[in-house]
């Protein structure tokens, strides 16, 4: 921090035009000042100790976290193509990888990234091949050292290619965009792996370190996951779908009620022709029934007549 000492500018006296002579801080300010250092002396101490201390737990938990990657990695080897397909799936490296370099990748089975024992220091990524028809090389290192000055440096595994498979000399006749010091899209996956003019800004390796290897089924899932959220998004259009539908039903359940209201005066005439008919056949109904009372009339007639005779005169 500057010091609390520092005299005050010179003023400029706009009445008399002359300057005014510097002169110290006020005592008690500077006073207040020098307190306000030793504060700030003692946070920044703070912030270095949990800086160390932080770094002691990740050192441990990067022990405890060692075994289950390389769980991950035995696993990982029973499925085809993981490693390509989830560098494929990933937007920055996925700019940056030529249709051989992805062809080259599938060989790739097993990748590490190792902190050095002093993570400060710096960190190196695997990249562990099976045979392929490009390079001799298993295994393929690119390191980044952190030196005491800040200043990263970086360093990789030569690739022993195979006659007339290298891979880097076809990138070498891309020109490189204007104004730009890292072209990452006129760059291949191997010119990127043996490129250390610039570790101090090297994204890929970023990427790989913090974010690729810690979780990469992240990415090898990620065609999977645009899927799913393609389904959803058919399911919304249905569900829209049936809503019109349903609006156009009662849509239609409307027409079909007002023809209905259309056509009340045939459904009347329906009905009067029925009451018609009832009321006819009531009439011959009644009309049966008066002949059957008169016909018993007739038979009482008949029968009353008979007890008459039958009886005898007193």
């Amino acid at each position: 921090m500057a010091s609390p000492n520092k005299k005050a500018k010179e003023l400029e006296d706009p009445g008399s035009g002359e300057g005014v002579e510097s002169r110290d801080y006020d005592i008690e300010i500077q006073k207040t000042l020098e307190e306000i250092d030793g504060c700030q002396n003692q946070i920044d101490g703070l912030n270095e100790k949990a800086s160390d201390e932080i770094l002691e737990v990740e050192k441990k938990y990067n022990k405890l976290r060692k075994p289950y990657f390389q769980k991950r990695n035995d696993i990982i080897k029973r499925i085809p193509n993981f490693w390509v397909t989830a560098f494929v799936n990933n937007k920055e490296i996925a700019e940056i990888l030529e249709e051989d370099e992805e062809d080259a990748l599938r060989f790739l089975n097993k990748l590490e990234v190792e902190e050095f024992e002093d993570i400060k220091s710096g960190y190196r990524i695997n990249f562990h091949f099976d045979e392929n028809p490009y390079f001799e090389n298993d295994v393929l290192t690119k390191e980044f050292h952190l030196g005491s000055s800040g200043d990263p440096a970086s360093q990789s595994t030569p690739i022993r290619w195979k006659e007339g498979a290298d891979l880097t000399k076809r990138a070498k006749t891309k020109a490189p965009l204007k104004g730009r010091k890292r072209p990452l899209k006129h760059r291949s996956f191997f010119d990127w792996f043996t490129d250390h003019g610039d570790p101090s800004s090297d994204e890929i390796a970023e990427l790989i370190k913090d974010d690729m290897w810690p979780n990469p089924l992240q990415y090898y899932l990620a065609p999977d996951m645009d899927v799913e959220n393609g389904i959803e998004g058919d399911g919304e259009d249905c569900d829209t779908e049936e809503e019109e539908e349903e609006e156009d039903g009662g849509a239609d359940d409307g027409d079909e009620a007002g023809e209905a209201e259309e056509g009340d005066d045939s459904i009347v005439v329906v009905e009067d022709d029925v009451d018609e008919d009832d009321e006819e056949e009531e009439a011959v109904n009644d009309e049966e029934d008066g002949v059957n009372e008169e016909d018993d009339l007739l038979v009482d007639d008949e029968v009353d007549r008979e007890d008459g005779e039958g009886e005898e005169p007193e």
